[in-house]
C-alpha cells in the first residue's frame, strides 16, 4: 500500500477513526476526572563531609556524591515514614506514605531533591517540611561510626518544603493529547487492518483481478430510489440518468463485429439491485427509439412488472401453457415504449421451464423481432436459472453492489457462466457511494432546476399489445 492508496484508505474509513479518537478520549476523562487531584511540595538537601585540606575536601565530595543515591532511597524507607506519621500524627501506615515520598539526586551534585504528594497542597507542604527535617536527622545517624559522637557526614536542608497551588495529577491536558494520539493510532491501525481483509468490491483493480471483462458503468447510491426507481421519474441530467446513458454507450462497444441483441442481467447473490439496473437499462434503449423488450424471467421473486407499474399476472408463464398468446401477453411502458414480458404465473419448477425446449425458441423468436432483448434473471448462485438463461443470450452482465458483493460470489458468479460457456461482457457496479476516491467511479452534476417528475407509476401504468 503506498501513501496515496494509504490517504484513500483514510478518507474512505474516516468515520471509525474518528470513533475510536473519541472512545479514547472518553475513557481517558473519565479515568482522569474520577481520579483525587494531587499536589506536590518539593524541597532540597545538601550532602556535605567534615573535611581538614583540599585532597581531603575532593575525596570526600566524590564520597559524597556516590552515597547520594542510596541516601535517595532512604527517603522512602518506611523507618523515616514512621517518625514523619508519629510526629504528624497522621491516618495512614507507613507503607502509604512512602508511596507518596520521592527523592532523586540533582545529576553531578550531592543535592537530593524530595517530593511529597497528597490531596491537599497545604499538607503536602506540611509532610514535606517534617520529611526534610526527619531526613536530615535519619541520614547523619546512618554514618555515625561506632564509638563515636558525631557523623562524618553532614544533611543541611537548602531549600524548604514549598507550597504549590496547582495538581500534579491527573494531568487533563497531557492525558487528553495521549488518549488522542492512541485513538488516532488505533484507528489508523484499525481502517488499514479493515481495508487488507475487505473482500468487498470496491476499485475498478478489484474487478479486474477476477476478469478481464471491463468495468461497463457504475450506478450511484440515490436515496430517492424508492420513490423514483425509473429513468422517466427523474430529470435529463440526473446522476442516475447519465450513469445509464455511459452504460448505454459503452455496450455499443463490447463487440463492434457482432452487436448484441440479447442480453442477461443478473448477480451472483440476491439484493444487488439487479431488477433495477436492467429495467433502468431497458428504458434507456428505449429511450433512444430502439426497440426494446426486457423479459422478467426471475420466476421465483419477479418484480419488472410491478417497478414499471404493469399487470404481473399476464407473461412468459401464462405464454408458455399456452393461456394467452405472446403478443397479447408484452406490455407497453407508455413513458419510455419499452415492450415488458412480465414473468406471469409463479410456476413450481422454474429451472426445467427455462430449460425446456418452448422457453428457448420462444426466446430466438423474441430476439429476432426486438433491436434488443433484455433479460432479468434470478442471481447466479443460489440457483441454476441464470446459468441457464445465459447460454440463449450474446451475453451477461453482472451487477454487484459497492462495497458488499465479495470477490469471492463474483469470482463464483464468473465460473458458473464460464462453466455453461457463456459470455462476461462486464460488471455494473450498483450504489456506489458518492464520496468513494480512487477507483471507477463516475460523477455528474445534479440537475439544478426542477426534477420533472410527475411520469412515474401511476402515469406508466396502462398497457398496450405488439404482436410479436
Amino acid at each position: 500500500m503506498d501513501f496515496k492508496q494509504f490517504l484513500v484508505v483514510l478518507r474512505r474509513r474516516w468515520v471509525s477513526v474518528l470513533l475510536l479518537i473519541a472512545l479514547a478520549l472518553g475513557v481517558a476523562a473519565g479515568i482522569t476526572f474520577t481520579r483525587t487531584p494531587m499536589y506536590e511540595s518539593k524541597s532540597q538537601v545538601f550532602l556535605s563531609i567534615d573535611v581538614r585540606n583540599t585532597t581531603d575536601a575532593y575525596a570526600a565530595s566524590l564520597f559524597a556524591s556516590n552515597r547520594a543515591a542510596s541516601y535517595a532511597k532512604l527517603a522512602k524507607s518506611t523507618a523515616l515514614s514512621e517518625r514523619v506519621i508519629e510526629q504528624l500524627n497522621l491516618d495512614m501506615t507507613p507503607e502509604k506514605l512512602a508511596d507518596r515520598i520521592d527523592a532523586e539526586v540533582v545529576e553531578l551534585t550531592s543535592l537530593i531533591e524530595i517530593k511529597v504528594k497528597d490531596e491537599n497542597a497545604r499538607d503536602a507542604q506540611k509532610i514535606g517540611d517534617v520529611v526534610t527535617e526527619e531526613f536530615t536527622k535519619f541520614v547523619p545517624g546512618l554514618e555515625t561510626a561506632g564509638g563515636q559522637s558525631e557523623s562524618q557526614i553532614n544533611a543541611q536542608i537548602t531549600d524548604e518544603a514549598s507550597y504549590e497551588p496547582d495538581q500534579v495529577s491527573p494531568t487533563v491536558l497531557l492525558n487528553m493529547i495521549v488518549a488522542a494520539l492512541i485513538g488516532l493510532v488505533l484507528g489508523i491501525g484499525l481502517a488499514v487492518a479493515r481495508e487488507l481483509l475487505d473482500r468487498t468490491i470496491r476499485t475498478a483493480d478489484h474487478v479486474a483481478e477476477l476478469t478481464d471483462s471491463p468495468v461497463l458503468a457504475s450506478i450511484g447510491f440515490d436515496n430517492d430510489i424508492r420513490s423514483a426507481p425509473l429513468l422517466t421519474d427523474l430529470g435529463g441530467f440526473a446522476a442516475r440518468t447519465e450513469a445509464f446513458r455511459l452504460l448505454r454507450t459503452n455496450l455499443q462497444f463490447i463487440d463492434l463485429d457482432h452487436q448484441p441483441r440479447c442480453l442477461v442481467i443478473t448477480s451472483a447473490v440476491p439484493g444487488e439491485g439487479k431488477t433495477m439496473t436492467s429495467t433502468n437499462l431497458a428504458v434507456a434503449l428505449a429511450q433512444t427509439g430502439r426497440n426494446t423488450l426486457i423479459i422478467d424471467a426471475d420466476l421465483r421473486r419477479p418484480r419488472v412488472a410491478t417497478t414499471l407499474g404493469l399487470d404481473p399476472a399476464i407473461g412468459l408463464t401464462t405464454a408458455l401453457v399456452g393461456k394467452t398468446e405472446i403478443h397479447d401477453a408484452i406490455q407497453v411502458h407508455e413513458a419510455s415504449g419499452l415492450h415488458v414480458l412480465a414473468s406471469g404465473a409463479k410456476p413450481p419448477n422454474p429451472t426445467e421451464i427455462l430449460q425446456s425446449k418452448i422457453t428457448q425458441d420462444l426466446i430466438r423468436r423474441l430476439r429476432s423481432s426486438y433491436d434488443m432483448v433484455i433479460i432479468d434473471a434470478p442471481p447466479l448462485l443460489p440457483v441454476a436459472d441464470a446459468s441457464v438463461l445465459a447460454k440463449l443470450a450474446d451475453g451477461v452482465i453482472i451487477v454487484a453492489r459497492h462495497g458488499k458483493t465479495t470477490k469471492d460470489q463474483v469470482n463464483e458468479a464468473i465460473n458458473r457462466l464460464n462453466q455453461v460457456g457463456a459470455r462476461l461482457y462486464g460488471v455494473v457496479v450498483n450504489m456506489v457511494a458518492k464520496r468513494a476516491i480512487g477507483s471507477y467511479y463516475y460523477y455528474y452534476y445534479e440537475e439544478s432546476g426542477p426534477s420533472g417528475r410527475g411520469s412515474g407509476k401511476s402515469s406508466s401504468g396502462k398497457s398496450g399489445r405488439r404482436r410479436a
